[in-house]
């Protein structure tokens, strides 16, 4: 009978013998290697067996760019022959090489803020964070917009959008441990400022809208537990400053004498006029 699957090799098989003609064939393996100028390919490094009369000879790679990068060139030989033949040559990272990151499809290289001005951003039909808008929602603020005057979205944000979209929100710089939060007085949270605006549906237990002017979230998302100094209800007490009373100095350093005149018939109109300012 045929074998039907792949050959494999039992765990205590021996190790494939290095062909010691191929092993010598260090100069063939080096030329072999056309694709580069003679001077990119360094010294041998080493030579490894691959089976049997098959030897991988390994040389250094000089080619600017490809630090840690070797040559590798496979060479063979028939049975009682003592040429060698190349087999293929490539060009192959070492431990140490510099390798260029890998490679991501384009949804998942993506980062908040990459979509401009003319870009569009296709939603894959099976996003698992939307939900066919004809479905029923378990989110009450759905239901009641969502076929309004018969002009229904397609789609809405399905229970894992909702979950997802709310803890990016509060693992953010708009939820409580944001530094402008944790910098803010304790009782200046967003969920009792007069400028919070709660969002609709099952987000309004934990999420609203700043419409402060002044505060650095204006116009944005924030968590009931988010803060910062702009709190309507914050309030600056007035230091106390209690001055003390000083008692009235005057200066009599320099005095102008002035006439005062008496009224006809009074005793002070008897006595003669003093300086003012004098006591």
């Amino acid at each position: 009978m045929g074998n039907n699957g792949p050959v494999t090799r039992p765990a205590s098989a021996r190790a494939a013998r290095l062909d010691q003609i191929l092993a010598a064939a260090v100069d063939v393996a080096r030329a072999g290697i056309t694709e580069v100028d003679p001077d990119d390919v360094g010294e041998h490094l080493q030579a490894v067996a691959e089976g049997e009369r098959l030897v991988t000879h390994y040389f250094e790679c000089k080619l600017a760019g490809y630090r840690g990068w070797r040559w590798g060139v496979t060479v063979t030989r028939v049975p009682r022959s003592r040429t060698a033949t190349i087999c293929e040559t490539v060009l192959l990272p070492g431990t140490d090489a510099l390798l260029a990151p890998g490679w991501l499809p384009w949804q998942e290289r993506l980062k908040p803020g990459d979509l401009g001005p003319g870009d569009l951003l296709p939603t894959p039909a099976d996003d698992e964070r939307l939900a066919p808008g004809y479905l029923l929602s378990d989110d009450p603020a759905v239901e009641e917009t969502a076929w309004e005057l018969g002009l229904g979205r397609a789609r809405v944000l399905s229970r894992e959008g909702r979950s997802e979209a709310a803890q990016r929100w509060y693992d953010g710089d708009h939820g409580p441990s944001a530094p402008i939060s944790t910098a803010a007085p304790a009782a200046a949270r967003c969920g009792t400022c007069g400028f919070y605006l709660p969002l609709a549906g099952s987000l309004r237990q934990a999420f609203g809208a700043c419409g402060n002017f002044y505060a650095p979230d204006d116009g944005r998302v924030v968590s009931v537990d988010h803060g910062c100094g702009a709190h309507s209800e914050t309030l600056i007490e007035a230091p106390d400053t209690s001055v003390e009373e000083m008692p009235t100095v005057y200066d009599d350093s320099a005095v102008e004498a002035v006439s005062v005149s008496r009224a006809p018939g009074s005793v002070e109109a008897a006595e003669p006029a003093e300086p003012y300012g004098h006591p």
